[in-house]
């Protein structure tokens, strides 16, 4: 009995001294990874990694240094890419601060100069906001306490908008052509020639459709100024398809268009050597206007040249000359230089590859002609045909 007790406590002894199994490092990780055998086999180097385990996790150490300088560097970025939006300006928050009080906290309505002058006062797109601001207040206090139904006067509203395209506020602008809105402003179609300007000015082509389509929308009428910026705006975009559909559109509504606009539409077709749409329109023009201008003129000049009558053509620009006056008889040779240097790069440009060689000997040929019959006429065409004759039109 004691023997087998002597034995069992050897045993225990025995394996109280070894480590436990879970501390011993195994075959792998002795291979795998060097770190984890380094306590065991070097004290100097255990006391060492743990001095580089301390740095990496002690604060202000430099590893975090170069994190808060990343972070800082990144706020500083993101400010720098949102820059701060326009203060409205001094005056129209003065007399948008005493508009408001005198609404708001008198309840009396508040002189008409201070909102004139308002408006007069607009600088930038955070002054549109507080003028639109302030015309739905208005609004709201002249239904409320003064019982009236009316919109503000059709002057007021042309000159909102007016603003509006000045400081470039198109999306404002846009709000005043809609016939149901809370500003109490009446959509005209002076309005919507002030952001027609701003679209003309700025070639937003885009900008255009949206204002006509408002214009539908809205049973707003055209006017024959409105035709002469939708026009100018479909030739400086050089876009033969809009103009004629916006055309078919003011004629349908009976709006006689101005000679500018039948001016600048003679001149797209002659430009495209489109000669069944020139003759077309020329016979509209001749319905409502009786005079040529010297726009006009030389399209129809330059449609006879397609059509191989030189000579028509310059028997037209002679009656043309003597139906001007003395100051505008000088455009006739800047049209005739024009004519010879311009054109037929412009005509060739439209034509389908077929027909480009064709239509180019056309010109070659039907241009001096047509300025031979003129100084047989006794019209002194002081125009330069070398140019045309060099060029390779094609």
């Amino acid at each position: 009995m004691q023997r087998v007790l002597s034995n069992a406590r050897r045993f225990t002894a025995s394996r109280s001294l070894k480590p436990p199994p879970s501390l011993l490092p195994s075959s792998s990780s002795s291979t795998d990874s060097p770190i984890a055998t380094a306590p065991h086999s070097c004290p100097h180097q255990c006391q060492h990694l743990h001095t580089f385990s301390s740095t990496i996790h002690r604060p202000g150490t430099a590893l975090n240094s170069r994190r808060i300088l990343t972070a800082s560097f990144s706020t500083e970025a993101a400010a720098a890419a949102s820059p701060l939006e326009t203060a409205p300006s001094e005056a129209v928050k003065e007399f948008y601060d005493k508009i408001m009080d005198s609404v708001k906290v008198k309840r009396t309505m508040a002189p008409n100069a201070w909102l004139w002058s308002l408006i007069e006062n607009c600088q930038n797109k955070e002054d549109i906001k507080l003028l639109f601001d302030t015309l739905h207040n208005l609004r709201i206090f002249r239904l409320s306490n003064l019982r009236i139904h009316e919109n503000f006067n059709c002057n007021l509203c042309r000159e909102v908008t007016k603003a509006c395209a000045r400081v470039g506020a198109v999306e404002f602008g846009k709000k005043a052509l809609w016939k149901h809105n809370v500003y109490g402003l009446d959509p005209s179609v002076a309005s919507a020639n002030h952001l027609l300007t701003y679209a003309k000015t700025h070639n937003d082509l885009k900008l255009m459709v949206e204002v006509m389509q408002l214009l539908k929308r809205n049973n707003v009428p055209l006017q024959p100024s409105t035709a002469d910026l939708v026009f100018s705006s479909c030739c400086n975009s050089d876009n033969w398809g809009l103009i004629s559909k916006y055309a078919r559109r003011f004629l349908e509504q009976g709006v006689k268009l101005h000679k500018t606009a039948y001016d600048l539409w003679m001149d797209f077709a002659a430009k495209r050597g489109d000669t069944e749409s020139l003759w077309k329109i020329e016979k509209l023009r001749s319905e409502s206007v009786k005079q040529h201008s010297v726009l006009s003129g030389f399209s129809c000049a330059k449609g006879l040249i397609l059509e191989s009558k030189p000579e028509d053509a310059a028997t037209l620009i002679q009656l043309l000359y003597q139906t001007l006056s003395d100051k505008q008889k000088s455009n006739i040779v800047v049209q005739l230089q024009k004519l010879v240097n311009e054109w037929p790069q412009d005509v060739i440009r439209y034509q389908p590859e077929e027909r480009r060689q064709a239509t180019a000997a056309a010109l070659k040929s039907g241009i001096p002609a047509m300025v031979t019959s003129l100084l047989n006429m006794g019209l002194e065409a002081n125009v330069n045909l070398d140019e045309l004759s060099s060029k390779e039109l094609c």
